[in-house]
């Protein structure tokens, strides 16, 4: 399980080292199941939700299963307008996203 520390997802050189981190994971630790848990945050940069995406691919190519939850409405509104919520599992709790596995 992933929490995010930062209220925003915005600059540049956190969003590579998030990444980076979350990427490494997959890749280096072999992790198969990844919730990722957004309280707190309250927006998401595009570059944000590009490496989301990326790491989505990551994990499925692995066989895995990655899971997002607690997002606010307005984060999901965006993913709704891009579909995105097509593409990844959305629960409204930690619970929920737990249970998604």
């Amino acid at each position: 399980m992933v929490r995010f520390v930062d209220r925003r997802i915005l600059d540049a050189s956190n969003i590579e080292e998030l990444g980076d981190e979350l990427f490494a994971l997959v890749e280096t630790d072999k992790i198969k199941k990844l919730l990722l848990n957004f309280t707190g945050v309250e927006f998401l940069s595009s570059a944000a939700l590009n490496k989301l995406i990326i790491l989505d691919k990551k994990v499925k190519s692995s066989g895995g299963k990655l899971v997002l939850c607690e997002l606010r409405q307005e984060i999901k509104e965006v993913f709704a307008i891009t579909r995105l919520d097509q593409l990844f599992n959305l629960t409204n709790s930690e619970q929920d996203g737990l249970e998604a596995f």
